[in-house]
């Protein structure tokens, strides 16, 4: 892996408006640009909005998917990646050759190369179908790449196989925070009427934000997808009302010890950057458990228990 300078950012994006999203990717790469950043990171399904997709039925979302690379956006996203020799990443929905709907995450390149991940675990329209493929992938930057969608992360076997496969940065973009949850001590929803009164009561949604319904639940797993794989980790994320629900932000970059590099703390659309240097992943400690692993006694974990449902079922299920 080379030193490479990173960023991730967080962002309010219009339900299905392509073209206004778009306008705001680029606004962060020229942005990037102007920072040298070598690789940004922008959240799930973020060209074509995200939570309102549920309300939709198959005609519909099938208007908004677009085939990937061949696709209007993935082409406008390799044109800024040549243009200001930037590597992005971005998600959006994609139609398939077959005529599947995937909720994908593209990373583009200045070499005109371009990688995909199909979210392994999507529910967010039973239209839309779960992916079946780890990505992992070098890049012209000189590091290899893995990416796992919002709900991919919360599975510990998959940033494991991710890392097995020789990511040395993962990419986690989300649309999350503010989420109704079962469990009583995860995420909770935000009332949205404080996102829309932040400028007069701009610590009510902070509080909420920074929190258990934000960050706190953020710190309590995220950091050990990192530390214990020994890969740096780049989490973007969507900020502000999502249909009916608020996503809390709170875009960071995490070394391979799970410690923190950047991040932001704004209430607002942001990009935060950070210098990704290679020898901290020489001895760190995630790297060293990796060679500690003994295969021959994982085999339960391939076993089907009986327990295990859809994501859909498990994400809504009340």
């Amino acid at each position: 892996m080379k030193n490479i300078r990173a960023a991730a950012v967080q962002f309010n994006h219009h339900p299905g408006d392509k073209k206004e999203n778009l306008k705001i990717i680029e606004k962060f790469v020229r942005r990037a640009a102007t920072k040298h950043v070598e690789l940004v990171v922008f959240p799930e399904m973020c060209i074509t909005g995200y939570w309102h997709i549920r309300k939709l039925d198959q005609p519909e979302i099938e208007g908004l998917a677009e085939e990937i690379p061949a696709g209007p956006s993935v082409q406008y996203m390799l044109k800024l990646s040549r243009q200001f020799d930037i590597t992005i990443g971005a998600g959006l929905i994609e139609l398939s050759p077959e005529g599947d709907l995937y909720n994908s995450y593209v990373v583009v390149m200045p070499d005109g190369n371009c990688a995909r991940h199909r979210k392994l675990h999507a529910f967010i329209s039973a239209h839309i179908k779960s992916g079946s493929e780890y990505t992992v992938f070098n890049t012209t930057l000189g590091c290899r790449l893995g990416i796992l969608t919002c709900w991919d992360n919360n599975l510990v076997e998959n940033s494991r196989i991710t890392a097995l496969r020789g990511a040395e940065i993962l990419l986690a973009p989300h649309q999350t925070g503010g989420c109704a949850s079962r469990s009583p001590r995860a995420m909770g929803l935000i009332d949205p009427q404080l996102w829309y009164n932040r400028m007069k009561n701009p610590d009510a949604i902070k509080k909420e934000i920074m929190g258990p319904k934000g960050r706190g639940w953020l710190m309590r797993w995220l950091p050990s997808r990192a530390h214990d794989n020994g890969m740096f980790l780049i989490f973007s994320n969507g900020i502000g009302v999502d249909d009916n629900e608020v996503r809390t932000g709170n875009a960071m970059i995490l070394d391979p010890y799970g410690e923190i590099l950047v991040e932001s703390r704004k209430v607002a659309d942001d990009m935060v950057v950070a210098d990704l240097r290679a020898k901290e992943r020489d001895m760190c400690t995630g790297q060293r458990w990796l060679s500690g692993r003994r295969p021959e006694l994982y085999r339960e974990l391939c076993i089907t228990t009986g327990k295990e449902r859809d994501t859909r079922t498990v994400r809504f299920s009340k």
